[in-house]
């Protein structure tokens, strides 16, 4: 039985693992590989990328979207991170600096 969706958000990858780990059910061929994925691409766990976001977006006034792919791909340099704003965005590299020390906090 397929599941109904309930509300639209956006989900970090590690809230999604957790997500599904969680269904109480077999999973079906699709919900695995998406499972196998998230094993493989979840930079930490649920509850930091959680806290990780709202602190990206309460601390450097980031849009959620922006936060939760930050978050995603945990970036290690400035030249990394920057990638996540738009050309219009100009991000001092001292803030951005400031981000990358916030991620490595949180790093595995």
């Amino acid at each position: 039985m397929p599941l109904k969706i309930s509300e639209n958000k956006l989900l970090t990858h590690a809230k999604a693992r957790e997500i599904l780990r969680n269904l109480g059910r077999e999973l079906n061929q699709f919900q695995k590989k998406t499972l196998e994925y998230l094993d493989v691409f979840s930079k930490v766990n649920a509850e930091d990328a959680e806290k990780l976001v709202e602190e990206l977006v309460s601390s450097f006034d980031l849009e959620v979207k922006e936060a939760v792919q930050i978050v995603n791909c945990m970036p290690e340099s400035v030249e990394e991170l920057r990638v996540f704003f738009p050309r219009y965005k100009l991000i001092p590299t001292e803030k951005l600096q400031e981000m990358l020390s916030l991620l490595d906090k949180y790093r595995k």
